[in-house]
């Protein structure tokens, strides 16, 4: 994918940030079209979010601020699964079940970002043509860019915008990555993963951490030849699903198959979803893992907000470049080379 050389980001994604530059940017107006579900407006926003300029970042804060009020009555869903498990099929069948039912749906869709040319394909939206189509869908691609669980670095905000547009259901497509995806956990009220049977995924599947994260797993592409095998896959799954102890919010996570071809087990899922809100609302889990999120959300912004606060610092920067040179001559280990580096910060600081 072309990149823009000097941002070193996806060229579409610098082309709005430039046109944004261009323009008078109004936050209040931009609320306002939020507020009234204007795409337009809404995909402005996120491109401001996505945007390092420092007159941009604080337009993008004051626009978070004035729609959190706003960001209260959806529901936020987490899909993952491995790279082919059939993702992006699978969220256009179940938006559309959405849509169908009168919901309005937001699809988060998130890039893997390379790691050497930096570049994203953004291609969901040709991917999910058909809900890409439906005026009660957005679809907004990202790339991840260097962030951790497959998630891009502005996802919860973009949440928050989506929520003061009036989505009723966010899907935060990730990218992936296997176990490194508790930051999707740690943002959404339902987790759930996306297998395959066949494909020595059962035995995959069995192994800690991403699966006792799981609220539900689906076995995907449980059609033609593959029906028998998906059945299989589910009674092993379930079975694994025993072996973990009990969840906090007393649910018990559910095995289901699926076909996203066939449009079958998609009403099923959602319905599953459904008794799970139900559940965790009536024993006040669901407020109570907002609550967390928030915290998290805190927490992980404000360490974010230090290393971009210390990467700016010119005596960081200066003994970054030295211990570096000390560290590639093998002078001193990069364990020493670091303590060293934030001694002399916190010495200047003082």
């Amino acid at each position: 994918m072309e990149l823009d050389r000097k941002q070193n980001i996806p060229a579409n994604t610098a082309s709005k940030i430039r046109a944004l530059r261009k323009e008078a940017i109004d936050p209040n107006k931009l609320v306002e079209g939020i507020l009234k579900v204007n795409k337009a407006s809404l995909g402005k926003a996120i491109t401001l979010l996505e945007s390092a300029k420092p007159e941009h970042v604080s337009q993008a804060d004051e626009i978070i601020e004035k729609c959190l009020p706003y960001a209260t009555k959806s529901v936020r869903i987490g899909i993952t699964g491995v790279p082919g498990v059939g993702k992006s099929t699978f969220i256009e069948v179940f938006g559309k079940t959405l849509t169908n039912l009168g919901k309005k749906v937001a699809v988060l869709a998130i890039d893997p970002s390379s790691s050497l040319s930096k570049g994203s394909i953004l291609g969901d939206k040709t991917r999910m043509e058909e809900l890409s189509k439906d005026p009660n869908a957005f679809i907004r691609p990202s790339p991840s860019g260097e962030s951790l669980g497959g998630v891009a670095q502005k996802t919860r905000e973009t949440i928050i915008l989506c929520e003061a547009a009036g989505y009723d259901v966010i899907l935060v497509e990730t990218v992936g990555v296997g176990q490194s995806e508790t930051v999707v956990h740690s943002m959404v009220d339902f987790f759930l993963l996306l297998k395959l049977s066949g494909a020595g995924d059962e035995l995959q599947g069995i192994k800690r951490g991403i699966m006792e994260m799981a609220d539900a797993i689906a076995i995907n592409k449980a059609d033609g030849k593959n029906r028998e095998r998906a059945k299989l896959a589910q009674t092993e799954f379930s079975r694994a699903l025993h072996l973990y102890p009990p969840k906090e919010n007393d649910w018990i996570p559910k095995v289901l198959a699926c076909s996203a071809t066939e449009n079958s087990g998609i009403t099923e899922i959602w319905n599953t979803i459904t008794e799970f809100l139900d559940k965790t609302k009536r024993n006040g889990h669901f407020r109570l893992k907002r609550n967390h999120q928030n915290k998290n959300w805190f927490l992980q912004s404000l360490n974010q907000q230090l290393t971009q606060i210390l990467q700016q610092n010119e005596a960081f920067k200066k003994a970054k470049k030295t211990m570096l040179e000390a560290v590639e001559k093998n002078t001193v280990s990069p364990f020493k080379a670091a303590r060293e580096v934030l001694k002399i910060v916190h010495d200047q600081l003082k």
